[in-house]
């Protein structure tokens, strides 16, 4: 065996004594890490966060759950199928924006989109309606942003098509203006 040209190292041979001090120093840096402690962090959140403004303070936006929208589903029911909160009208209280559709297993059956607010202890009502569902149209991709609601309206180009298979679509958006919703496509605007 060759030995090494190296001096021996101190550090390769310790002895308890080197222990005991290593561990008495980790234990005064985690006592004194345990005394000195940054000030309490506090988080809060901004009233958008919570689905509420600030006026009232505690405005939430108004839960669909329960609501009867006019949809005519015979014994089927109603389903909520998307739903966006937001304050459409600039009031500080937020709306909540809805797409329903008669409950079925099979077909793609048209729906209706409507805006629904809530005042203080009454239950939430709907106020407009931005997409009828006698207009034969499904509704994807329901978004509020910035007071402008958007979505895209799938439909057909005769009635000829399958009920399964819109062939037409369209992306849409909202704006409150005035006293109504104005609708903007891609080929202008027309007031709801």
């Amino acid at each position: 065996m060759q030995t090494s040209a190296l001096p021996d190292l101190a550090h390769t041979g310790a002895k308890p004594v080197h222990w005991l001090a290593t561990a008495a120093a980790m234990a005064a840096v985690v006592a004194l890490a345990g005394v000195l402690q940054p000030e309490a962090a506090t988080a809060t959140a901004q009233a958008s966060e919570h689905g509420t403004t600030s006026g009232s303070g505690t405005a939430a936006a108004p839960d669909p759950a329960g609501v009867v929208f006019p949809v005519e589903c015979g014994s089927t029911g109603q389903t909520v199928t998307e739903s966006a909160p937001g304050d459409l009208d600039g009031d500080g209280r937020p709306e909540t924006v809805v797409s329903v559709r008669c409950t079925t297993g099979f077909g793609t059956p048209p729906s209706g989109v409507y805006v629904l607010t809530q005042t203080d202890g009454a239950a939430p009502r709907v106020v407009a309606t931005l997409v009828d569902p006698a207009d034969n149209q499904s509704v994807t991709h329901l978004a509020v942003e910035d007071g402008t609601v958007s979505a895209t309206l799938f439909g057909y180009s005769s009635a000829d098509v399958p009920r399964c298979c819109p062939d037409e679509r369209e992306s849409v958006s909202w704006r409150w203006k005035g006293n109504a919703f104005v609708r903007s496509t891609g080929d202008g605007a027309a007031a709801v």
